[in-house]
């Protein structure tokens, strides 16, 4: 059933972007004076989770080299890569000037590699550019005449919250590029295309595309999830059709597989947090941070803190509720825990 597995993979880059013209317009007229040979003003990707942002980045970029062969792009997860050291590494990895660099390499002496690269120009997409723990790398990259910035986040106020006043200040120009949530017939389209591309003909219907549309509510990164779980059952069936049972069964695995791939990619001090979260079931910030402390050597600042904390809340793993003084933490219930306990009851 399935012919091409790459396509039902989230990260996997389409040769045309589905429902998202106008967010591809704006981001490639921002980056038009790199043709020119002009360096651009930074452009900003804001959105929640699976909407498609890192896809777009990667589809107008590649339009770009198509057209300018000479433009360099390089891709930094700043969700690892949170270090000024880390993400100057990353970018010089890119670019194939990393030899006889050393953790002991002097981060000056990465940026002034960087510096020396200046004969073509580079686009430095910072994906996640809210878990940087060193803002300050975006004003090193924006002194270099060379390189153009995209940035990737959430949610505006919040990553320019996380600035210091002189990198907020370099950084205020720009163009933004807002995504908002899928609906339902756009990312039906998004599935179906995913189906013609991955899957035998006729493997899946329209009204099957569309209960899993409706289960993602505007996630992409769901609703292929669910896709790729159900033609998987299918094929291990030996079906040629995906039935409705298998997408009923799909949709809590899909879910808990994602849940599971993003606490993986947790960090030592994210795991930590959300360890501790788990161990309580619900918690406030104040005996969060508390526990979070009794537990690891060397612990990070309370901003930091809360920057990992919202980032796990865009990501579904944990919640807040209540406000302020009542605010509390707790994890996402699991879909399929739910399920499972539903089914015993029944």
């Amino acid at each position: 059933m399935i012919v091409d597995d790459r396509v039902l993979r989230e990260d996997f880059v389409p040769s045309e972007v589905v429902h998202r013209h106008d967010e591809v317009n704006l981001l490639s007229e921002s980056l038009e004076p790199l043709l020119a040979g002009h360096r651009t003003d930074p452009a900003f990707l804001f959105g929640p989770t699976g909407v498609g942002k890192t896809c777009l980045a990667r589809y107008t970029l590649a339009q770009l080299q198509a057209q300018d062969p000479d433009v360099r792009v390089a891709y930094v997860n700043c969700w690892q890569e949170y270090t000024r050291f880390r993400v100057l590494y990353s970018l010089l990895e890119a670019i194939d000037q990393t030899t006889s660099i050393h953790r002991s390499t002097p981060k000056d002496e990465l940026f002034g590699r960087l510096d020396d690269a200046g004969d073509r120009p580079l686009v430095a997409v910072l994906d996640e550019v809210d878990q940087l723990e060193e803002t300050a790398v975006l004003y090193d990259l924006h002194r270099l005449p060379h390189v153009s910035l995209v940035l990737i986040a959430n949610r505006e106020e919040e990553l320019f919250a996380s600035f210091d006043d002189r990198v907020r200040s370099r950084l205020h120009a720009g163009t933004r590029v807002q995504f908002d949530r899928y609906g339902t017939d756009e990312l039906v389209a998004i599935l179906r295309e995913r189906a013609i591309q991955g899957l035998e003909p006729n493997a899946v219907r329209t009204e099957q595309l569309r209960t899993i549309a409706e289960a993602a509510s505007g996630d992409a990164r769901v609703g292929i999830g669910i896709l790729r779980s159900a033609a998987r059952r299918a094929e291990q069936a030996g079906d040629e059709q995906v039935t409705t049972a298998m997408i009923d069964a799909a949709i809590p695995d899909a879910r808990t597989a994602i849940r599971q791939k993003t606490v993986e990619g947790l960090l030592e001090h994210q795991r930590v947090l959300y360890d501790v979260i788990n161990d309580a079931g619900e918690i406030e910030p104040g005996t969060l941070y508390e526990r979070y402390e009794q537990r690891v050597e060397e612990p990070k600042t309370t901003r930091t803190l809360r920057n990992h904390l919202t980032k796990m809340v865009h990501y579904d793993l944990i919640e807040s509720v209540g406000k302020h003084r009542g605010r509390r933490y707790r994890l996402v219930a699991d879909e399929s825990n739910e399920s499972d306990q539903s089914g015993e009851n029944s």
